[in-house]
């Protein structure tokens, strides 16, 4: 076995790599270049030198969408509070090193196909049951069901064995080497075994997380009270957390310049100058580029079917008017998914397309078109819209008509999953920002084995897979990474448009947010200040 990771109060800073026999990483360890978590464009000025945070108070977060409790297990808009009631595995720093959380160790065979964990072992529900390595099996087959929509669905299947070692250690055994286990411990909640329907229901949500959820009003909002009996010591310093569902663009703002709310990452774009501007408001861009904007196509709706079509439509959209006009300017034209931080970006894919409508014409009418009449589907919020009407006003100069669909964002999400998306739609995506093979092999737009789009290729399978079970790091890997850009570039099954983390905006008072990779807030530091 190697040694991964030990945790000691001097271990978080360590380099975490996995070594393989003949030296790939197998496992995690990008090493990538470390930044902040989130970047204000106002520093916010920090507290007292040496004074401990002040505890109490009650934070409203403003969210322009509702709890789905079907989506639990799924990443989407809807996901902000799963780290409030449930904790993960592991999480990431901002280099992409995996740190401790409910796993204070782990250990990694040599040859990739085994990982032993060391659990917590003064952990408890909310319900006061004790935390053990059947919580952590049971996590790993309920991502592995089927029935459960959830992304690293292929990851959790590549483990097809578990040995206990007492309560508090376990041994994971896959089927093969996969490059991106952590990103699956980040990802994977850690839910309560004996109460998985109520769960999945909205009845009751029971985990180990720093706040208790007390309250569901559907299409109101959630609210949660603190855990008095959290793990980490003196966390959370917050008494209460409240989500208010504020859909309209107008209404989300007034709730944050008076004080309603102090917490949100659904302001429009467009209304971020307006935010910047207000008194006692910071807005923050986490840049390792938790999500991007995209249009989706479906490769199975004539004209759609053939690439040629796809590529005109991806020369005739304006991807630095969309950034500047429609998204504030946060964020980065991309003709890719792939942020900055990743080891996948190169600056090539990014401008492979750029705003050509001439060219998008030529290519039109190369495939025996002047004119198409598609559907276009939306989420029908604020932001959503302008980025929808964007695509709409580019498409149609080159001929393209499209009717805009708009769609609530449930609607929208299982739309996605359950592949039943028109000719086209717009939305974002995520799962860029990790280790790159969890894209091709998890987010629903790109899944080599089932994608929204139902584009399918042998090609796009073996690299894919061999870019998954393969080294992370070294020759071999980027080239797998580049033809998998390549794949999406030529293809244009999804058109990335826009790289765009979240966006928060806050109230200043407000210290100690941030959000893991997978945009799950993490208020365990979260504090108000006079």
């Amino acid at each position: 076995m190697t040694e991964l990771f030990s945790s000691t109060p001097t271990a978080l800073s360590r380099r975490t790599t996995l070594r393989a026999a003949g030296g790939g990483t197998l496992l995690l360890g990008l090493g990538l270049a470390g930044c902040r978590s989130a970047v204000s464009e106002t520093e916010v000025p920090a507290g007292k030198s040496g004074a401990e945070p002040k505890r109490g108070g009650t934070l409203t977060v403003a969210v322009n969408a509702d709890f789905t409790p079907s989506l639990l297990f799924a990443q989407s808009a809807q996901s902000l509070q799963q780290r409030l009631i449930y904790n993960t595995l592991t999480r990431y720093d901002d280099r992409l090193e995996p740190q401790p959380e409910l796993a204070t160790s782990w250990q990694a065979a040599a040859d990739g196909k085994a990982i032993t964990l060391k659990l917590r072992t003064d952990v408890t529900y909310h319900d006061g049951r004790p935390f053990t390595a059947d919580d952590v099996i049971f996590a790993v087959k309920n991502l592995q069901n089927p029935l459960r929509a959830a992304q690293l669905r292929a990851t959790a299947a590549a483990v097809t064995g578990f040995e206990k070692r007492g309560d508090h250690e376990l041994v994971l055994k896959l089927a093969h080497p996969v490059n991106n286990l952590f990103d699956l411990f980040e990802f994977m909640i850690i839910t309560d075994r004996h109460g998985i329907e109520d769960a999945v229901s909205g009845r009751k949500l029971n985990g180990t997380g720093p706040f208790r959820l007390t309250k569901w009003s559907p299409g109101a909002g959630l609210s949660f009270t603190r855990n008095d009996r959290y793990w980490q010591p003196g966390r959370p310093y917050l008494d209460a957390v409240e989500f208010r569902v504020v859909p309209q663009a107008d209404a989300l703002l007034s709730s944050l310049r008076s004080g309603q709310s102090q917490l949100s990452f659904g302001v429009p774009g467009k209304n971020l100058g307006v935010v910047k501007a207000a008194p006692g408001l910071a807005v923050s861009e986490y840049a390792t580029g938790g999500g991007a904007y995209y249009l989706g196509v479906n490769t199975t709706v004539a004209p759609l079917d053939d690439k040629t079509v796809r590529q005109a439509l991806a020369w005739a959209i304006d991807r630095e008017r969309i950034l500047k006009q429609v998204l504030g300017g946060y964020g980065l034209a991309s003709a890719t998914p792939w942020p900055k931080s990743s080891p996948a970006f190169t600056e090539a894919g990014r401008t492979h397309y750029t705003y050509d409508p001439g060219k998008a014409r030529e290519l039109l009418k190369s495939a025996g078109h002047t004119r198409l009449d598609l559907p276009l589907l939306h989420v029908n919020l604020p932001g959503e819209t302008a980025v929808a009407e964007a695509v709409q006003y580019d498409l149609k100069q080159i001929g393209v008509q499209v009717t805009l669909q708009p769609t609530d964002p449930a609607t929208a999400q299982k739309h996605l999953i359950a592949q039943t998306m028109p000719g086209l739609w717009t939305m974002g995506h995520g799962f860029a920002q990790v280790q790159p093979a969890t894209l091709a092999v998890s987010a629903y737009p790109f899944n080599e084995a089932k994608n929204t789009s139902k584009f399918r290729s042998a090609a796009y399978t073996k690299v894919v897979r061999e870019a998954w079970t393969g080294p992370a790091t070294g020759a071999r890997a980027n080239a797998l990474r580049q033809r998998i850009t390549d794949t999406l570039l030529d293809e244009a099954f999804i058109i990335d448009l826009v790289i765009r983390g979240s966006v928060q905006v806050s109230a200043e008072k407000l210290r100690g947010v941030t959000l893991n990779k997978f945009s799950y807030l993490v208020l365990d530091d979260a504090h108000l200040v006079d």
